[in-house]
């Protein structure tokens, strides 16, 4: 029997928002422009670009204008023939202040094509997120996809704290499915569904999963995101994919958590204290592992592994450090021998042995094995 998932998945990318978000030095606007042009490259079509909230609290967003608008004029994508019919350009905008910016933008001929509105189950966590209760937000995101519509630009409702939530605790599942129904009631365009800090194991990941496709089956609706806090990332991914989930979030070498709290040595507001006790150990889904996974299990993901497990090694130096792909540090499975491991010797003691070349069970030995239980 084989598992049953999903024969092509589609895969955003969102390290240069979520990844670089949790990052304590501002990552230079070129560096920036680099990666998100390379990700296209490699195949990406959905991509996360940065947030357009007020960058007090989150300085790692203050070039996120000028992003924007070089990477849209970019010269080395132009030159690649990149059709930007074919790309979705994703904008977080938490508040309906950042919405009015994205329709500007976008009036402007350089804003995004999607943006991203965020509910949270409890209600303590949202507040931590958004400055306000959520009757009060489910009102303002409804006007906000209304007018964001007439601009052309689609809204991602998310759904955080639907495992469980590092401020009051555990949540109930049910929530989420009735939040993600509300999104769609107003207008969303689809539902990123998130566990945030890593709180989901893949049993639960299934249930959830499964309850949503119930409710709501199509599977254009729905973005698996998942933290890798305890280790879980690729085996939720797993556990989701057999649901029929098939869009997933990732960000380059595991980057992400919460807004940091410096950035270059200075204090800032960010989301509040860190909700774990080495905030180097959070982030989201390798994309780069989940890459390489889903192409060994011969899913189709449009994506250029070689040239994309390239990028990790060259975000390393960018980030300083040595990043969460397992696939960086080991590499591809290789798919053809490699003569410089195999010790020498091995056909000269067959032959002394008088086995043949390719022998491998004893003279006499039936051609099958017996075993019968």
């Amino acid at each position: 029997m084989e598992l049953k998932y999903p024969k092509k998945v589609r895969l955003g990318d969102i390290t240069v928002r979520d990844g670089f978000q949790h990052e304590e030095h501002f990552i230079p606007t070129e560096a920036k422009l680099f990666y998100l042009e390379e990700l296209i490259l490699c195949g990406f079509k959905r991509l996360e670009v940065t947030n357009f909230g007020n960058p007090k609290g989150m300085p790692q967003f203050k070039d996120s204008d000028e992003l924007m608008k070089q990477l849209r004029g970019s010269k080395k994508l132009a030159k690649a023939g990149i059709n930007w019919e074919e790309i979705e350009l994703t904008v977080v905008t938490i508040r309906e202040q950042a919405v009015d910016r994205a329709i500007e933008a976008r009036k402007e001929g350089w804003g995004p094509d999607r943006i991203l509105m965020m509910v949270s189950t409890d209600e303590h966590h949202h507040f931590a997120n958004s400055g306000t209760s959520l009757p009060a937000y489910w009102k303002e995101a409804e006007r906000c996809i209304k007018k964001a519509a007439d601009a052309g630009i689609k809204m991602c409702g998310c759904v955080s704290t639907i495992w469980g939530s590092p401020i009051s605790g555990p949540t109930k599942l049910e929530d989420a499915v009735e939040f993600s129904k509300r999104w769609l009631d107003i207008g969303a365009a689809d539902i990123e569904h998130a566990d945030h800090d890593g709180s989901a194991p893949p049993n639960q990941v299934y249930r959830y999963y499964s309850m949503v496709l119930d409710a709501m089956p199509n599977t254009d609706l729905h973005v698996g995101h998942f933290h890798v806090t305890r280790g879980w990332g690729l085996a939720n991914v797993l556990a989701a994919l057999q649901t029929g989930i098939d869009i997933f979030e990732g960000t380059i070498g595991g980057l992400g958590g919460q807004p940091a709290n410096f950035i270059d040595g200075v204090p800032v507001t960010g989301t509040g204290a860190y909700y774990y006790k080495d905030p180097n150990v959070v982030g989201l889904t390798t994309m780069e592992d989940m890459a390489v996974m889903m192409d060994e299990m011969g899913i189709e993901i449009g994506i250029n592994v070689d040239r994309l497990l390239e990028l990790g090694t060259i975000m390393e130096k960018t980030i300083g450090r040595r990043l969460r792909s397992e696939a960086i540090l080991n590499g591809r499975i290789p798919k053809k021998p490699r003569e410089e491991f195999k010790r020498k010797g091995l056909a000269k003691v067959k032959e002394k042995l008088g086995e043949k070349p390719n022998q491998i069970y004893p003279d006499g030995w039936p051609e099958k094995a017996q075993y019968r239980g």
